[in-house]
């Protein structure tokens, strides 16, 4: 997969005398290789990875739109804008309480899940907009949403693997929710926080060796090295021990291939959501056998969870720098003596 870019370009707008109309105007900006868009002449012209879409000036912003991803709702909370949702897929896995409170209001339908979408209600609702990532099964009721006048607008930013690239979509949604400067703002400012905290990172003494995710049967799925989370471990100033995969995409291995790279390895991250070391070691006795399980520190992503969801995967998709603050806090203590974790939890 090519590696993702990050490009604000600001184009110039052409206007008459004031008393006079706009003639033409034209704004492009690139989120990343997956997502660009551009307003030109009254028309929003949107490219999101093989879909294109154009959108007229009576057409936005949206003020009904329906989500089928839990990622998509840390976008709409971000910026304010949860009343602007009328249905929801899998409602147990959003975090958002103020969406939670209007579901139990009835302000939001629940909408199916990932196995059947209720299309009906869908229809009924009339909603402006669907977000969705694309899931090639479903192009059936994709196409049936779409001949029935709905816009189903497809946003892969899971495949994003550079933070402030996924943080960027913010962007896209203030534009196609009238909330541009807002949208602009928030990015500028998570993007700030970002780069400050990379800069703190480098102050650190020591730059210890990680691992990450865990084994599921008899697999272990490491994040490939141009991964999200090769990338927020690197910026963190650690070492993770695959740093120099080329892959952006999980890379199997056994325990035996984890085992002979892990004696150096000081701290363990993304280890699944476990409760306890002890549950950890009963659901897989190998862990027993590693370094850091033993004398090193182990980490899951459970610090922000209720029941079935986990807001690591809602607000944590937007706000990468919380996200690279919690790895610091871990790999770097001493850098942030007073800040608690927010979207992580160390097992004991």
């Amino acid at each position: 997969m090519k590696p993702r870019i990050l490009l604000l370009i600001a184009f110039l707008t052409l206007t008459a005398c004031k008393r006079e109309q706009k003639i033409s105007s034209s704004e492009s900006t690139s989120i990343s290789n997956l997502v660009q868009y551009k307003e030109q002449n009254g028309v929003l012209h949107l490219k999101s990875g093989n879909f294109t879409y154009d959108f007229k000036q009576n057409q936005i912003p949206f003020k009904k739109i329906i989500l089928l991803n839990a990622s998509m709702a840390g976008y709409i909370s971000e910026l304010g804008e949860e009343n602007l949702v009328i249905g929801v897929s899998s409602p147990e896995y959003i975090f958002s309480g103020k969406i939670q409170n209007l579901l139990k209001e009835g302000k939001i339908q629940n909408v199916g899940n990932e196995q059947k979408y209720d299309v009906e209600k869908i229809l009924s609702l009339k909603p402006d907009a669907i977000f969705t990532n694309h899931i090639a099964s479903f192009d059936n009721t994709y196409q049936l949403l779409k001949n029935n006048g709905i816009q189903v607008i497809f946003l892969d930013e899971y495949m994003e693997q550079k933070p402030l690239e996924k943080t960027a979509y913010i962007k896209l949604f203030g534009k196609l929710f009238g909330k541009d400067k807002e949208a602009e703002t928030k990015y500028q400012e998570i993007e700030k926080n970002y780069n400050e905290l990379k800069k703190l990172a480098l102050k650190a003494k020591e730059k210890p060796t990680v691992l990450a995710n865990e084994m599921y049967g008899d697999v272990w799925y490491l994040p490939g090295g141009k991964t999200s989370a090769a990338n927020f471990i690197s910026d963190a100033n650690a070492n993770y021990i695959l740093k120099n995969n080329s892959e952006e995409k999980a890379v199997t291995m056994s325990f035996e291939e984890v085992f002979a790279k892990s004696n150096d390895v000081r701290y363990w991250v993304n280890a699944g959501n476990h409760t306890s070391k002890k549950e950890m070691l009963s659901m897989n006795p190998f862990y027993g056998k590693l370094n850091v399980f033993n004398k090193g520190k182990t980490y899951v992503i459970t610090g922000k969870e209720r029941a079935l969801a986990n807001d690591f995967f809602e607000s944590g998709v937007v706000r990468a720098d919380l996200v690279l603050k919690d790895y610091i806090k871990i790999f770097h203590p001493e850098l942030l003596p007073d800040y608690q974790l927010t979207y992580m939890k160390e097992l004991q």
